[in-house]
């Protein structure tokens, strides 16, 4: 493979939601010689407004290579391909203008999710979307350095890994 993964990249004082990629021949491959990863916290139930979606996608097509993975293994919108220069702009336009924050990666808080709940799930007992994201949860956590997870499922019996399961990683 010509990738190297990892390396001290990253948003100034956030610790994570960037994956540094760099190609090991740039000679070769100028296009891709940094092509870095942001990982995007996806709103709780994964419900986008179709505005929400066209900003990101305008978003990356300025800032990044224009290749998404809509919910990765981490649940996160993974937005593939940008070069350093680039991040700090990408991480103020998604904190300040599109009031959404970055993806857990690293060390740092890992992504909160999510099930659809009572919106869609009969049998859900409580809300899982706001024990997923109250506001006093994610403020000041990013900076964690020993993160833990936990899981709480919204259905009686349940399994932790069953689709009706809200994640939850400090």
């Amino acid at each position: 493979t010509h990738w190297k993964h990892g390396g001290i990249v990253g948003v100034f004082g956030y610790g994570g939601g960037v994956i540094g990629r760099y190609c090991d021949q740039p000679q070769m491959f100028p296009g891709v010689a940094h092509f870095h990863t942001v990982r995007v916290a996806q709103p709780a139930g994964m419900y986008y407004t179709s505005d929400y979606l066209r900003q990101l996608c305008d978003l990356w097509e300025m800032r990044g290579s224009g290749l998404t993975n809509m919910h990765g293994a981490t649940g996160d919108i993974v937005l593939l391909g940008t070069t350093t220069p680039q991040l700090e702009e990408i991480f103020f336009e998604l904190t300040h203008n599109m009031n959404t924050d970055l993806g857990g990666s690293g060390s740092n808080l890992r992504t909160p999710a999510a099930c659809l709940g009572n919106s869609r799930c009969e049998w859900a007992c409580y809300d899982a979307q706001e024990l997923c994201y109250p506001d006093d949860l994610i403020p000041g956590q990013a900076d964690r350095r020993l993160p833990y997870s936990s899981s709480q499922s919204t259905v009686p019996n349940a399994a932790a890994s069953s689709p009706s399961t809200c994640l939850i990683g400090l």
